[in-house]
């Protein structure tokens, strides 16, 4: 007999035509039969599931729309339910689920130099201070839940288990081509709505800096770097080469 195949959810909602946010719907109300590799980690048999949905008269599934979809936005416990997409990354901004291809390799070549150096900074300035990457859940409010690239807490603050619910003193994020209107729309608008003081946009693929300050509520582009040598005035002898950050060979 031949040994049937599984699929992931993105394959399955491919195959059978949904769309992937009614598959993992679907999988949390237990709708649709499922195999558990692991936490968070679904895959599927397309016969059992395409068995166990109603099919019409034309032999296709058809879609259910979610009922919250239309009456409410998700909050943070809708958004843990959700299973693991291997290649993708979920977060929730402003009650809506944005679902992006997971990282480059260059992205994670600029997150891991850019990391490095301020680790280095901040244990000489803030050696209580701490910095964090991706993956790691940081909730503004009940209906957005981001994870920043790269995030700095100074000493003063105590951070707990995730979500991290406190709000970091900088954030920095690096742009993809698939994530640049999160970055520069919908984050610059949340963080700046929770009063993250720092905010700086890394763009690999033009191999420049923006940094945003918050004044008076609102961000200020304070210094925007395109070549040479970075430095900030709020953060004093933090300086680097953007060439040693954006370079697109192993360092």
């Amino acid at each position: 007999m031949a040994k049937k195949e599984l699929l992931t959810a993105l394959e399955l909602a491919q195959v059978v035509g949904l769309s992937i946010e009614t598959v993992w719907r679907y999988t949390r109300e237990k709708r649709i039969p499922y195999i558990e590799l692991a936490s968070g980690q679904y895959r599927y048999l397309v016969e059992d599931v395409i068995s166990a949905l109603y099919t019409g008269a034309d032999g296709q599934v058809h879609e259910e729309q979610a009922v919250y979809a239309a009456c409410r936005k998700l909050t943070y416990e809708d958004y843990a339910k959700l299973p693991n997409e291997v290649g993708y990354t979920l977060q929730l901004i402003d009650g809506m689920i944005i679902r992006e291809p997971g990282p480059t390799v260059l992205h994670q070549r600029v997150s891991r130099r850019m990391q490095a150096i301020l680790m280095t900074y901040f244990s000489e300035v803030d050696p209580r201070g701490e910095v964090f990457d991706a993956p790691l859940d940081l909730q503004l409010d009940e209906h957005t839940v981001v994870q920043p690239d790269l995030f700095y807490f100074s000493g003063t603050k105590q951070v707990s288990e995730a979500p991290i619910d406190i709000i970091p003193d900088l954030v920095v994020e690096i742009v993809s081509p698939s994530t640049a209107s999160t970055d520069r729309i919908r984050k610059f608008h949340s963080y700046q709505k929770v009063g993250v003081a720092h905010y700086w946009i890394l763009d690999p693929g033009e191999g420049t800096i923006q940094c945003y300050q918050l004044i008076a509520h609102c961000y200020s582009n304070v210094a925007c770097f395109g070549e040479g040598t970075f430095t900030h005035a709020s953060f004093p002898a933090l300086t680097f080469r953007l060439d040693t950050v954006f370079s697109v060979f192993p360092s």
